[in-house]
């Protein structure tokens, strides 16, 4: 078998589309949990507060905080992950802040995202991208 200029192009080409791949279907997996979450409705912005560091240096501890004063319950999603979903949390009536703190592990460069129901039932949502060095569960 003769390699070629061409055969080598044809080749990173399969191989850049084969990575993509899956990153496309983490994004669509968590576009659906968030359309699960509010059933169908729109989300709007402001009344959430997700505070992420922008550049992780290991992705097995990132450090996040939510922060939706009013919400009761808060998901919060990593879209590049192989499975998005993070954890959910849900506040009752004796709850004295609708705010939670936790380390999540992500598989490396992403966005997060939290989405809050409020009392009124609406939706907001908010999302930052964490830049991850080394680690992560993806290697």
């Amino acid at each position: 078998m003769e390699f070629t200029r061409r055969g080598a192009i044809a080749l990173g080409a399969g191989v850049a589309v084969t990575l993509m791949l899956p990153a496309r279907g983490a994004l669509a997996a968590a576009e659906d949990r968030i359309a699960e979450f509010t059933g169908g409705a729109a989300t709007g912005e402001g009344g959430i507060t997700l505070t992420t560091p922008e550049i992780a240096e290991n992705g097995n501890t990132v450090p996040i905080e939510v922060d939706a004063p009013g919400a009761v319950s808060i998901m919060v999603l990593a879209s590049g992950n192989p499975t998005p979903d993070v954890c959910t949390f849900n506040f009752g009536p004796l709850a004295g802040a609708q705010r939670a703190s936790t380390r999540i592990r992500l598989a490396g460069t992403q966005d997060v995202v939290a989405v809050a129901k409020m009392a009124d039932g609406s939706f907001v949502q908010a999302q930052n991208t964490v830049k991850v060095t080394i680690g992560g569960c993806g290697g």
